[in-house]
C-alpha cells in the first residue's frame, strides 16, 4: 500500500525537470509560500533532518513532508498533480507556468491499519 501517488501529467513534467536538473526531491512543509503544497528541488538544496518524513517514491524521486504537518495528513492518500499557473514558492516547476497540487482522500480502514499500525 502507499501513502502517495502521481498523475501521468506530473510525472511528464517532473521528467522535464530531471532533463534540466538532475536529481531532485519532493518536500510538502505546511510553512509559508503556497503553504501545504508540495514541491520539487534540485536533491542538493534540500536540507532533510529528524523532523522530515519519507512518504514513498514518486517518478524515481523521494517525497518527504515535515513531521508536523504528516501527523495532520497521516490518515489521507495523496496524489500529486499538475495545474496551470504560477504558484508563490521556489519549487522548480514554477517558471514553466505550472505548481504541483495535491488531491487527497481519507486512507481506507485496511489502507490506515497497514500504514498506521496501533
Amino acid at each position: 500500500m502507499e501513502r502517495v501517488a502521481i498523475t501521468e501529467r506530473a510525472i511528464a513534467l517532473v521528467k522535464q525537470l530531471q532533463e534540466k536538473h538532475g536529481e531532485l526531491i519532493f518536500h510538502q512543509s505546511g510553512g509559508c509560500c503556497d503553504g501545504s503544497s508540495p514541491m520539487i528541488f534540485e536533491k542538493e538544496d534540500m536540507y532533510l533532518d529528524d523532523s522530515d518524513v519519507l512518504l514513498g517514491e514518486l517518478a524515481g524521486i523521494n517525497y518527504y513532508m515535515n513531521r508536523d504537518q504528516y501527523e495532520y495528513w497521516k490518515h489521507t492518500h495523496l496524489t500529486i498533480d499538475i495545474t496551470a499557473g504560477r504558484g508563490s514558492s521556489f519549487s522548480l516547476e514554477i517558471p514553466l507556468g505550472f505548481r504541483f497540487i495535491i488531491h487527497s482522500r481519507m486512507l481506507s480502514e485496511e489502507e490506515n491499519s497497514a500504514l498506521n499500525p496501533a
